[in-house]
């Protein structure tokens, strides 16, 4: 089956200037279906007012961070479904394993380009 690139996707990021640039890169690849979040408190708020199919998240946030968004989303039973992605500018292998274990389904270390995002996006979505 074909990704639908009209699937919302919510992307998360405390830097006004990532969330375009991923936007941006979503573009490129197809996606125009984007929302956006400045926290985990702020993505939570959305995730639970409207269906996401995908959620794309950095690391480092106040006051929420990307780690206990995932954590809080795996935990509700009425989001832990949805493919979640987590962006950091830190390839530290605790951090990887923690999100592994937290149940992140794949993760990109910044700088990233389109390409390596759409490989990302197959991994976890299928080929589009």
């Amino acid at each position: 089956m074909a990704v639908d690139l009209e699937m919302p996707i919510l992307i998360i990021d405390d830097y006004k200037t990532m969330l375009r640039i991923i936007r941006n890169l979503l573009k490129q690849i197809g996606f125009n279906n984007v929302d956006d979040a400045m926290d985990g408190s702020d993505a939570l708020n959305k995730l639970r007012g409207k269906t996401y199919d995908l959620i794309i998240s950095d690391w480092n946030m106040e006051p929420m961070t990307g780690y206990e968004l995932l954590k809080e989303v795996r935990a509700d039973a009425m989001l832990k479904a949805i493919p979640f992605i987590m962006i950091t500018a830190e390839s530290k292998t605790d951090n990887v394993i923690a999100a592994k274990k937290a149940g992140v389904n794949n993760y990109i270390v910044k700088p990233f380009n389109a390409a390596t995002l759409k490989t990302k996006l197959t991994s976890v979505l299928g080929d589009f």
